[in-house]
């Protein structure tokens, strides 16, 4: 079975035809629970995400802050497990019938096994991976096999990422590009770096035509609306995660994501 890595690209082409930007939600699977988790992903979609990005928890989440770590600690002490992120996978895109992507770490698949994992993703109905810490020069074996199953690979590039590098990123990637608009870990800030309009034009300029969605610091309809002004796509995970926790049941944290999920939705189409 094929992978939906044309979903993928459609979904964004079609936000491109309407003018806007799309919005990525992120949310880890098992979070609060593996059902509480996939329902959490039905809301954000419900409330207006175009793309869901699925974290898979890690013990050693080099790349997130605080919230998404406590998060995934949850997630973790709960007992998740890889066939618990396939069925997230799974479930989500069935029910909603939206591009789902894996983010995970590179250590987990390694030991998974790198068939057997873009396998059973393509076979759940992903749409491929977001890997923050795989180098694409290390990236041949990923890449052979994700391609064969129809996945996207997706990687990150930072505001330190000399123009050669953003070169060879473009070349290897797919799906889209994921530009962190700072040096740092995930979560929510008062404002958007200045540094993430330029990392866009700089990674636009290699001339792949790869769309290149930001990450790392949105967490409200105004900022979403800033930058879709010059991104792809705006991709938004601590701000839904912080939702959860602080809600005070799982009810009114799935109506915290769906609420939150709408107001970004505005932000992106400029209406905020």
């Amino acid at each position: 079975m094929s992978g939906n890595i044309q979903l993928l690209t459609d979904t964004l082409a079609t936000a491109r035809s309407e003018g806007r930007s799309a919005l990525i939600a992120y949310l880890p699977a098992g979070f609060p629970t593996v059902d509480g988790g996939i329902e959490a992903i039905k809301a954000v979609i419900d409330g207006g995400a175009d793309v869901v990005e699925v974290g898979l928890p890690h013990s050693d989440p080099v790349l997130d802050g605080p919230v998404i770590q406590t998060a995934d600690d949850i997630a973790l002490r709960g007992g998740v497990k890889i066939a618990d992120v396939m069925r997230t996978v799974r479930e989500a895109h069935a029910a909603t019938g939206k591009p789902i992507l894996v983010m995970t770490y590179w250590n987990p698949i390694d030991r998974y096994g790198v068939e057997r994992f873009t396998a059973e993703l393509a076979e759940a109905g992903g749409a491929g991976c977001i890997l923050p810490d795989l180098p694409v020069q290390e990236s041949a074996l990923w890449r052979e096999h994700a391609e064969k199953h129809g996945l996207a690979t997706v990687f990150v590039v930072a505001p330190s990422s000399k123009d050669e590098r953003l070169a060879r990123i473009t070349a290897a990637g797919s799906g889209f590009v994921y530009a962190a608009s700072l040096m740092g870990v995930t979560g929510t800030r008062a404002t958007v770096s200045s540094q993430a309009e330029d990392l866009v034009g700089r990674t636009r300029a290699t001339g792949t035509g790869l769309p290149v969605c930001v990450g790392l610091g949105v967490s409200n309809a105004t900022q979403a609306a800033e930058v879709a002004g010059f991104a792809d796509g705006v991709i938004v995970g601590s701000a839904f995660v912080k939702a959860i926790l602080d809600a005070p049941d799982d009810a009114a944290g799935l109506e915290a994501v769906r609420a939150l999920a709408g107001d970004l939705a505005k932000g992106v189409r400029g209406q905020a």
